[in-house]
This record gives C-alpha cells, structure tokens and sequence, in this order.
C-alpha cells in the first residue's frame, strides 16, 4: 500500500520549499511549532484525512516592523520567526506556506483553512497588513484570494 499521508505531506514539503538546504527559511522542528503555537494557537493548521494529513498550513501573526524588515531582504524567513515577540499586539500576518496532496488540490482545502486562521487570529490581533514570499502560481493566487476576502493589503517580499 502507499506510504500514509504525513510521511507523503513532509516529502511534499522538502521537495517543493526544499528548506533544509536553505538556512533562509524557517524548518519546521518540535522546537519552531512550540514558538509558533505561543505566537498564536492558528499558526499551524491541518485537515486530515482516515489516513492522516491531507492539507497543512503555516502562518505567522508578527509587527509591521518585522514585516518590513522581511520583504526589504534585512531579515530572512527564520529571522522573521526569531525576531516576532512573543505576547506582542500583532497587526501583520505572513502567509508563510501551504501544502495539499496532489489528489486533494483544486477543491479549496488551502483557502479554508487559511482563512480559518485569519479570522481566528483577528480575533485576538487588529490585523491590517497580509504578506508573503512566492513559491509557486498556486501561493499567489491563495495570497490575493486571502488579501481580497480580508480587505487587507497585500505585501511581497520579491525572490
């Protein structure tokens, strides 16, 4: 039988952002998920599936001086995560990543759940600002999806 949905949804995720060979962005360890969930309990969102996961999220409440540190290329994406203070009055997302197994995509899983996020975290945050580093067509298009249902501007930190 195929392999289960979570060793399939990590390879996904090395393969596509390839992050363990680029110190630039953030690499997601026990240690990143515990910063994360005390940074905000949305940060990290799945769907699964009888056999695990199918879809999975990341997304990063911070400042907007953080935020401009990053798309102007002064901090890199593992910078942004260091330098987000924890317990702060956050008014920035960064729309970080998002992965769908391929026999799951076009059905909007990504969109549900970032969007679940969003208006979680804004619960708690007066968020004003949405941005993001592009990886593929597919990110852009969740990014300006998200940015136009919020009504938030849309920043990008350029390749």
């Amino acid at each position: 039988m195929s392999k289960n949905n979570l060793e399939r949804m990590i390879k996904l995720a090395e393969e596509f952002f390839e992050a363990k060979s680029d110190p630039l962005q953030i690499t997601v360890t026990e240690e990143t998920m515990e910063r994360l969930r005390r940074i905000h309990p949305a940060t990290m969102t799945e769907k699964t599936d009888e056999d695990g996961p199918i879809a999975w999220m990341l997304l990063i409440p911070t400042t907007h001086e953080v935020m401009q540190k990053f798309i102007s290329k002064k901090i890199n994406e593992q910078q942004l995560l260091d330098a987000t203070p924890l317990g702060a009055n956050y008014d920035t997302i960064y729309l970080c990543s998002a992965l769908v197994l391929p026999e799951h995509r076009r059905k909007g899983l990504a969109r549900e759940l970032v969007s679940k996020a969003i208006s979680s975290i804004r619960k708690d945050h007066p968020i004003k600002y949405l941005f993001y580093w592009p990886f593929s067509n597919e990110g852009n298009g969740l990014a300006v999806a998200m940015a136009k249902k919020f009504k938030l501007p849309l920043y990008e930190r350029k390749s």
